[in-house]
């Protein structure tokens, strides 16, 4: 994909500010990985299959687009993170604060209801491979505490690992299942074309396809992840977008692997799913009853993965997000200017996550959830969910547009034409569907 910046090259360090660019190398990818793992959860591939299910491969080409949309917004965090030596929510503050006003409220109900939505989640193909061990609560209590474990003991690197190892085993399952259901391939190609199935509703569902691949929060958090790599200057920007774009053709396979499987499976037969995790479940027992037992089973480990993924991705890097919010208002508290420099930012990656703001939200994350997972979701929390959720997108995408081409971005990394444009579409892509989600909320019973 051509350079996001817009800038015409950036294969020297511009002189007098910059660091000597490291070469671009597949031994360093991570973050990419981490994000494409953390952005895909069982909620995209259910979507995925219904988009596949009710058009066919009519959409094949929005599902790209929104790796494209995507890719701009993950690169453009990340490179505010290494042409600044700052921290996003750094950024962010420096806007006003009604950004912290926005994050503060946003994180704590946010992370309260996803916590328990990734419990249950991961919890749901456990329960249909070891239907008789225990009850779905419990399942989804386990997997929370087994990640509030793995997070709170195993620093950055150690995580990477397992994430990758996760990613590898969702990237086999997804592929699999394309090339099982033998996908018509000019079918296919012909979805490239930008076309609007001719139904009811047509763009809203394009749209929602589209801002569904990959991400939410997690878009932001990759800078982070970057800053835990060791990457901490512009010499990595070239590396960062390799990475980015790895990341981001990753999850354009799982999504695309899913829609043949949609289009293929369910279209073809005229059998529909429903939506929500449990679609999968149902697309479990469309596979026993098509290709056997064997193959079921191997698409509920994917499914796991796809999940787990999700849950351990988010109780990490949304905690290190956290860490960084408390110490930014720390340091306002105490008269301290600005944000740490390039250099100091990589020890300030080590030290966030064994700090006690990071392992509140930890637990945050974990024990309150579990309460939801008993008493049933409180109806107005999860109305503030969706809302607070759909707000997020052109948040990001609108204080990213405002940073980049602001003096707080050193001129030689600001956004050129190509970003803008990618960026300001993002926005206003978010923006039609947060008010979409607000219009959809049955406020008259909130009140």
């Amino acid at each position: 994909m051509a350079d996001t910046t817009g800038n015409p090259t950036h294969s020297e360090a511009p002189s007098g500010t910059d660091f000597p660019p490291r070469k671009s190398s597949w031994r360093y990818i991570g973050p990419g990985i981490v994000v494409a793992a953390t952005g895909v959860g069982a909620g995209d591939l259910v979507a995925t299959l219904i988009a596949g299910s009710n058009f066919g491969y009519t959409l094949l080409w929005a599902a790209i687009v929104g790796c494209l949309v995507k890719i701009s917004l993950a690169e453009a965090a990340g490179r505010w993170h290494l042409s600044t030596g700052r921290t996003l929510f750094d950024g962010w503050a420096s806007l006003g604060r009604w950004t912290t006003y926005f994050f503060a409220f946003y994180v704590v109900v946010w992370g309260f209801v996803y916590g328990a939505a990734a419990m249950s989640s991961s919890a749901l193909p456990l329960q249909a491979l070891f239907p008789d061990v225990m009850d779905l609560k419990w399942w989804a209590v386990a997997c929370g505490l087994s990640g509030l474990v793995f997070v709170w003991f195993n620093k950055y690197a150690v995580f990477e690992k397992v994430m990758t190892v996760l990613v590898g085993v969702m990237f086999v399952v997804t592929v699999y299942l394309a090339i099982r259901v033998t996908p018509n391939l000019p079918d296919a190609l012909a979805g490239l074309l930008p076309v609007l199935p001719d139904e009811k509703d047509s763009v809203l569902n394009t749209l929602g396809l589209i801002g569904g691949v990959g991400g939410t929060i997690t878009l932001a958090a990759y800078g982070y992840w970057v800053n835990a790599k060791g990457w901490t200057d512009t010499g990595w920007m070239k590396v960062m977008r390799l990475d980015n774009r790895v990341a981001y053709i990753t999850t354009g396979i799982f999504v695309i692997a899913m829609l043949f499987v949609g289009a293929e499976l369910l279209h073809s037969a005229n059998v529909a799913i429903a939506s929500g995790d449990k679609g999968l479940i149902q697309l479990s027992d469309i596979l026993e009853a098509e290709y056997g037992s064997a193959t079921a089973k191997f698409f509920l480990i994917g499914f796991f993965a796809t999940s787990y993924t999700s849950l351990i991705g988010v109780w990490h890097g949304v905690s290190l997000m956290f860490a960084d919010f408390v110490a930014r208002y720390q340091k306002r508290g105490a008269g301290e200017a600005g944000g740490s420099g390039a250099g100091g930012e990589e020890v300030a990656s080590g030290e966030r996550e064994r700090s006690w703001p990071f392992r509140a939200y930890l637990l945050w994350l974990t024990f309150p959830p579990i309460v939801l997972l008993f008493q049933g979701q409180p109806f107005r929390l999860i109305i503030l969910y969706g809302v607070l959720g759909a707000a997020f997108l052109p948040f990001l995408a609108g204080t990213l547009i405002w940073l980049l081409n602001s003096s707080r971005t050193p001129a030689p990394w600001r956004n050129g034409m190509l970003s803008n444009v990618m960026l300001a579409l993002a926005g206003l892509l978010f923006l039609v569907l947060c008010v979409k989600q607000v219009w959809d909320q049955p406020w008259a019973e909130f009140f």
